[in-house]
């Protein structure tokens, strides 16, 4: 009976290694944060590094992604980070929320919560772990881009509306 068990899980293995997911490379930047709002170099370069593989229509994908299930759980883990914030469409989004989604990125960073600990775990993406002056750099410009959007709309456009209850 094991044995039975054991081929049935290495035909599975192999079988799903002919199952290709579609890759996030389309790198169609017409709605790109950086269309709308300032990003200097040295931010630039740390959202590459540490945030478009996940959060961009642009991902640079390991060596191990066509392996199976691994493959998978990236794909997944690109599509999950691209609803959450999608830094290649960020000017489609209202204003309100890309407002929001600033504030996210400050606090989200400031609380090491990004980069995700499995993105650079075992040594993974070394150059996506932030430093303190690299996460502040991030954070200042997070804020900075706040703060211009507020001297350009009123208040009150930059507010999230509260969803209804049903």
């Amino acid at each position: 009976m094991k044995k039975k068990i054991l081929i049935a899980i290495i035909i599975l293995l192999v079988g799903i290694q002919l199952i290709h997911q579609e890759k996030n490379e389309s790198n169609d930047e017409t709605y790109a944060i950086s269309t709308k709002y300032l990003v200097p170099e040295n931010v630039n370069h740390i959202l590459q590094v540490a945030c478009n593989d996940c959060h961009s229509n642009k991902s640079t994908y390991p060596w191990y992604n066509n392996i199976q299930p691994v493959g998978f759980f990236l794909t997944h883990h690109i599509n999950d980070g691209k609803k959450h914030l999608n830094l290649s469409t960020f000017t489609k989004l209202p204003i309100a929320v890309q407002n929001h989604k600033l504030e996210e990125i400050a606090e989200t960073v400031e609380k090491k919560e990004m980069p995700l600990e499995s993105y650079t775990y075992l040594g993974l993406h070394k150059e996506a772990n932030l430093s303190q002056e690299q996460r502040e750099i991030l954070i200042t410009w997070a804020k900075a881009q706040m703060d211009s959007l507020k001297a350009h709309y009123p208040a009150d456009s930059l507010v999230m509306k509260k969803r209804k209850q049903s």
